[in-house]
């Protein structure tokens, strides 16, 4: 094969069959990780520092600083010189010859720290890597304990281990910094959700609730803490093998396989053996295989270090003993695993709607699915009643992804996040770029994208023959008179990437569309202070019903929650005034929506949660106006639960953390919402009769959102609404008296006079 690059060349390594298990009709596979240019962590190195160079964190003239003796320095080095770094490479006097005069040979500033602190090398380590970051302006450290690109590079292999093999029954791995094993099961769960996951310690690791003794002589895998990366709720079984087990099993794949490795490839080896022999005929197992003997000739592979650490008086029996929780392994042992029941799960959402379901949905996740709601915001203050539901807010720059990731890192192990969402419009592709580097589900990235960028959603459903109103994409005023005769007038003009009906304005002429298009053009950040796409769409305006689409996808594919009616102010804005859930449709009509929806979403990308898409009902037929990629807003969540017994935003928490829907409705009733808009501009003075109106049979809450000396004005996006009605019951007629009784209660004083 022809590469480019050296880093080019990593990956793609062999899978090989083993003579194991074939009398029985078990294959055994062993992927030859060690056969990257220097080992497994060069695959580790290439992603870590890709991704640091493509966030800006690392740039292309800073140095890379790294602590390791091992293959995550050679690894390090290989991809950082090949792209030009300085690299830094921390270590003590245990690194072997071998790996040193690669590094040296590599063009790596290796700096050998000489005494030990009072808490071992790796302190000592550390405190120097401490001073280079000091010392180099810029540097990076790739953290290979705590950052998930680790993990995350391992997606590439699981694709390879699928493209060869299709179906894999058990996964097999050494842990040490949580990875491999970690990331590669990760990502082949997305495909066979039922593949099992055996790890693979050492005798004295702490990794898995055995006592730590730092005097292990393994390495490669075990820990006496727990790195961020590991996470044990992906393990199934956990095996222990002490140093002599180790050794020999490392010489046995040497012997028996023709394969030379390290000590962390011979532990596999050795679980391999035993798992082919507790196997059904016809399973399939793969173990991984991280590094060369070359490390390993003074250690494992010589008699006299054998000798001088007395290794062959520690016990070595024939297979493993199955021990409980709490009982120590001082020989091979296994145990089923099950993560520490005390472990706290987070579902981390990426800022929130401000319109009541993003507080709701805080609320949901501690009190239903019992996990930690935590908040990543921008602006705290922005959200009324955010204290009241004890989420843990954390503070940082919501429109950076390396000061999100970063935030995440920094707080959490990996264990401890149970999923990544939001509620807020503007924040999804990030929810999404964030829960795909944590390996958690989400949408594809690319697809919410392209649904929040409305030009480029148009172009993927005119591909796909979808039906849409006529558009046109302009970047610059001059190019409105080209849009408009093809649109036709009165036409839409709207910004690109906005939401709530934001400047969205009906144009009757070329002059009006033009200015309103210079308007939206000269907008250059939006509400949450991120950069506009600076695009416009003209589009034909459809004078026909409009309606919404709730759909939800599962499992590859998307259901129908339900259609809801929707009313808007009059032109030249577009203001959803109130909404009536379900739809008086008939059903032939709304099997005409919900494929036209179904096909839009496919074209789109979406495959997984809540959509909130917006039809036109015209005479040719359905026509897609956007597609949102997350529960509908304006409190359509709140009347689908009162019609159906379904709670959407439950089900959106519920895929989030990788749980199944419950999509089935409970009961067949009705319900609206009347939104409260003021009738004028200028200062709101008082809502009167929200007694009475509360009072109005059927009406579920009254909720008004602006406090007397709010500066108002009439409805030109859904910012300008002030609150809210809601009602329920089994008949649609009696949900539309209730509303039009209470709004007609509610009285808004507005002072529209002069003010200072």
């Amino acid at each position: 094969m022809l590469f480019d690059t050296l880093t080019d060349a990593i990956g793609g390594t062999p899978l090989v069959r083993l003579r194991l298990g074939e009398a029985r009709g078990v294959e055994v596979y062993a992927k030859l990780e060690l056969q990257n240019l220097f080992a497994m962590k060069d695959r580790v190195a290439r992603n870590i520092i890709r991704e640091a160079r493509r966030l800006g964190t690392l740039r292309p003239d800073a140095p890379v600083v790294e602590s390791s003796s091992g293959t995550m320095a050679l690894g390090v080095a290989l991809v950082g010189r090949s792209l030009g770094h300085e690299v830094h490479i921390v270590t003590d006097p245990r690194i072997d010859p071998v790996t040193l005069a690669k590094l040296r040979a590599l063009g790596c500033r290796v700096h050998i720290v000489e005494a030990m602190t009072s808490h071992g090398w790796q302190s000592a380590r550390l405190e120097r890597l401490a001073e280079l970051m000091a010392e180099l302006p810029g540097a990076f450290w790739p953290q290979q304990y705590t950052n998930p690109d680790n993990p995350g590079a391992y997606r590439e292999l699981a694709g390879e281990l699928l493209a060869d093999l299709g179906h894999i029954d058990t996964v097999v791995g050494a842990v040490g910094s949580g990875g491999s094993l970690c990331g590669t099961s990760r990502a082949l769960r997305e495909s066979l959700p039922g593949v099992k996951v055996v790890g693979v310690d050492c005798v004295g690791s702490a990794l898995f609730g055995q006592p730590d003794v730092p005097q292990r002589l393994q390495s490669g895998l075990g820990n006496s803490l727990l790195p961020k990366n590991l996470d044990r709720s992906l393990i199934d079984e956990v095996h222990w093998l002490n140093d002599h087990e180790a050794f020999a099993a490392t010489r046995d794949l040497a012997r028996e396989q023709q394969i030379f490795a390290g000590n962390t490839s011979g532990s596999v080896y050795r679980v391999l053996g035993d798992l082919a022999e507790r196997a059904e005929p016809g399973s399939r197992i793969v173990g991984i295989m991280p590094d060369r003997g070359d490390r390993y000739a003074d250690t494992v592979y010589s008699d006299e270090h054998w000798d001088s650490h007395r290794l062959q008086e520690l016990p070595a029996p024939e297979g493993p003993s199955v021990i409980p929780v709490g009982q120590t392994a001082l020989s091979w042992s296994r145990q089923p695993f099950r993560a520490p029941e005390e472990l706290r799960r987070h579902l981390v959402f990426v800022e929130s709607n401000t319109t009541g379901t993003g507080m709701l949905a805080l609320e949901l996740a501690r009190e239903e699915l019992d996990t930690v709601p935590v908040l990543l915001t921008g602006d705290p203050e922005r959200y009324r009643g955010l204290a009241a539901t004890g989420a843990e807010v954390i503070r940082c720059d919501t429109n950076s992804d390396a000061v999100l990731r970063a935030a995440v890192q920094d707080r959490f192990r990996r264990e401890e996040i149970a999923g990544i969402t939001t509620t807020s419009d503007f924040y999804v592709p990030a929810a999404a770029r964030l829960a795909r580097w944590l390996g958690l589900p989400g949408n594809p990235a690319e697809a919410v994208t392209a649904c929040r960028d409305k030009s480029a959603l148009r172009a993927l459903l005119e591909s796909a023959g979808v039906h849409q109103p006529r558009y046109a994409v302009v970047r610059d005023a001059s190019e409105v008179a080209a849009a408009v005769a093809r649109t036709g007038l009165p036409c839409v003009v709207k910004p690109a990437d906005d939401s709530g009906s934001v400047n969205v304005l009906l144009c009757a002429d070329e002059a009006t569309a033009t200015a309103h298009a210079e308007r939206v053009l000269a907008v250059t950040t939006n509400v949450r202070g991120m950069p506009t796409a600076r695009t416009v769409l003209v589009e034909e305006y459809l004078d026909a019903p409009e309606y919404s689409v709730e759909m939800f996808t599962w499992d590859g594919r998307a259901e129908c929650v339900g259609i809801t009616e929707k009313s808007v102010t009059g032109t030249p804005h577009f203001v959803e005034h109130r909404h009536l859930f379900p739809a008086p449709l008939p059903a032939e009509t709304a099997q005409r929506i919900t494929e036209t929806v179904t096909a839009a979403l496919d074209a789109a990308g979406i495959r997984l949660g809540a959509t909130h898409t917006e039809v036109k009902l015209t005479a040719e037929g359905p026509a897609v106006i956007e597609i949102n990629p997350r529960p509908a807003g304006g409190m359509i969540p709140e009347l689908i639960r009162l019609a159906t017994g379904v709670d959407l935003l439950e089900q959106q928490l519920r895929t989030a953390v990788g749980l199944a829907p419950a999509l089935k409705p409970a009961q067949d009733a009705h319900a609206g919402i009347q939104f409260l808009l003021p009738d004028a501009d200028g200062v709101l003075d008082a809502v009167d009769g929200t007694q009475e109106a509360a009072a109005v049979p059927d009406v579920e809450a009254v909720t008004v959102t602006a406090s007397p000396g709010t500066v108002v004005r009439r409805p030109r996006s859904a910012g300008d609404r002030i609150g809210h009605v809601i009602a329920g019951h089994p008949t649609p007629e009696r949900v539309t008296a209730a509303l039009d009784e209470a709004r007609r209660l509610l009285r808004l004083s507005v002072d529209t006079g002069p003010r200072p």
